[in-house]
């Protein structure tokens, strides 16, 4: 490779697979959040990055880190009780997509993540293993346990990766 891509060109290549990510792990609400602060947080640290760094893997763990930041921060929000909370989420939102949420939300977190970073944004399980801070065959199983759970809830739901096993 002579040199590395623009960061456009990473948006561009990378964006859709970190914001499937980022629904997968936060929902429809919070997730164009994290997807803006992984590329902010990824755009400082870009030009330090090795040319031939995993792309993907590094936006998914930088994506990884943001999710727990939002979901930190969610916990020590307080709840508005004279408010309703608002479920619209546009009118591009399929109702597939939202039940598909709503039984992803519905798993432990560690398959939740395992699915997303494993199915969604085709990770290796390696790499995913290294994000989670496990072993592969934890990444493995909690992905395999995750999927296992979505097709008894979901009947939609089959096992198709974005990309490499």
């Amino acid at each position: 490779m002579a040199g590395k891509q623009s960061f456009e060109a990473v948006v561009a290549m990378h964006g859709a697979v970190v914001l499937r990510v980022c629904r997968a792990v936060l929902g429809p609400v919070d997730a164009d959040d994290a997807w803006s602060e992984t590329f902010l947080s990824a755009m400082t640290a870009y030009p330090e990055l090795p040319a031939d760094a995993n792309l993907q893997a590094w936006l998914v763990t930088i994506a990884h880190r943001k999710a727990i930041d939002v979901t930190r921060a969610a916990a020590r929000r307080a709840i508005p009780v004279a408010e309703t909370p608002d479920t619209s989420t546009g009118a591009a939102a399929d109702s597939r997509d939202l039940d598909l949420a709503a039984a992803l939300s519905e798993l432990p977190d560690k398959q939740k993540r395992a699915v997303a970073y494993h199915y969604l944004a085709g990770l290796p399980y390696t790499d995913v293993a290294a994000i989670l801070g496990g072993s592969t065959d934890a990444a493995r199983r909690a992905a395999a346990d995750g999927i296992n759970t979505l097709r008894r809830s979901y009947p939609g739901v089959t096992a198709r990766r974005a990309g490499p096993r």
